[in-house]
């Protein structure tokens, strides 16, 4: 995924203002490189748990399928490294082709990495961002 630092910003504070919940949106994806973040409200309101509105939900995907980009799904761990949980891989399984970009909040500090999730196999995929 090739991000501006604008938009990993936007998603980065999205993270901060929910915490300690977790926050949730979609970052869209036009031939791998970020054009849109749209956030969205955490039903659950946890620092555990996830789960986008569910009119959001079938919005932003219709609208994504439709014009025929691609799509993240972003969410934040506030006690854990940005590494997907078994909540996240079990989820995953009904998003194939998806990305999943995670921000890491623990400690205070900030960190960002983004996943493919393919039947239940996690693997890491690079996040670029560009300065302007």
């Amino acid at each position: 995924m090739q991000i501006a630092q604008e938009l990993l910003d936007r998603v980065v504070e999205h993270a901060r203002r929910e915490a300690p919940n977790e926050c949730c949106g979609f970052v869209v994806l036009e031939d791998g490189r970020a054009v849109e973040v749209i956030p969205a409200e955490n039903v659950q309101a946890s620092p555990m748990r996830f789960e986008v509105e569910p009119r959001t939900l079938l919005r932003v995907t219709t609208e994504v399928e439709d014009a025929g980009r691609e799509l993240a799904i972003y969410h934040s761990h506030t006690r854990s490294e940005p590494r997907p949980s078994q909540t996240d891989i079990r989820f995953a399984g009904d998003w194939p082709g998806v990305q999943w970009l995670i921000v890491g909040l623990a400690d205070g500090g900030v960190d960002v990495r983004n996943w493919a999730i393919e039947d239940g196999t996690v693997s890491e995929v690079e996040v670029r961002v560009d300065a302007g």
